[in-house]
């Protein structure tokens, strides 16, 4: 008798904000397949098999092996956790693992999470539509690739609203020469590394700035980068999260 796949995201990086039903859905698995990003706290107690498949950007052999390593344990019988970070539908490729789990007649189910996209700059005081600030009316999610590894092209970028990028330090010169493209090179950005986490940086800047403030800062991955006015909100407010884990 063949087993389920559940595609489960696990949230920004506070493990906090991983939902009731992922919680539930993880304490009554046999086998959980987490990447990188997964805190430890969310795994710890679990009574299942606990499988590491961390990749970095662009490892298209490695996902291929996840893929037959869902399917492989839930065939036999398993109920299987595939666990990613941020919500599994937004650049998280769990689209991708589910069409390959059902074309293999294994049942699989989705499990929303919340998305680094919104969490990580709300977190950092920057919401992504605002009615304070003009030019806030709507916000566009992009990645820094495509999936085949080439850049993403500025058809994609628009001419107004809020644009979060995500996973764009690694093409961060190539990219900023593709926002300049379509956006004002004064216009403020804000990078968040590592957001929602006790070790979150948030640096402030102009668009033209972006690749100096990468290096300056030394920023790795994960990091979201917030472009338009709404950046201006977390100066305004002077805010701080006091939810940020200590």
């Amino acid at each position: 008798m063949s087993g389920i796949v559940y595609i489960v995201g696990a949230g920004p990086g506070d493990p906090e904000l991983i939902t009731v039903k992922a919680l539930r859905i993880l304490k009554s698995a046999d086998v959980v397949v987490y990447d990188r990003l997964i805190s430890k706290e969310i795994l710890e107690g679990l009574s299942a098999e606990l499988i590491y498949v961390g990749k970095e950007i662009g490892d298209a052999p490695l996902q291929e092996k996840i893929n037959q390593l869902l399917v492989e344990k839930a065939k036999g019988g398993k109920k299987v956790v595939r666990l990613k970070g941020g919500d599994p539908f937004v650049f998280g490729r769990g689209e991708e693992e589910c069409i390959y789990v059902t074309s293999k007649g294994i049942k699989c189910e989705v499990i929303p999470g919340v998305t680094s996209a919104i969490a990580v700059p709300e977190y950092a005081g920057i919401p992504v539509t605002s009615r304070v600030v003009p030019n806030s009316s709507g916000f566009t999610v992009i990645t820094g690739t495509t999936r085949d590894g080439g850049l993403i092209s500025d058809d994609y970028i628009p001419k107004r609203g809020t644009v979060v990028i995500l996973m764009g330090i690694h093409v961060i010169d190539e990219l900023t020469k593709v926002l300049l493209k379509v956006r004002n090179a004064e216009e403020k950005v804000a990078i968040i590394e590592k957001g929602t986490t006790r070790d979150q940086r948030v640096i402030l800047g102009e668009l033209e700035q972006l690749p100096d403030l990468v290096k300056k800062y030394n920023i790795k991955s994960p990091a979201v980068i917030v472009v338009g006015e709404v950046v201006t909100l977390m100066e305004l407010v002077g805010f701080k999260n006091e939810n940020l884990r200590k």
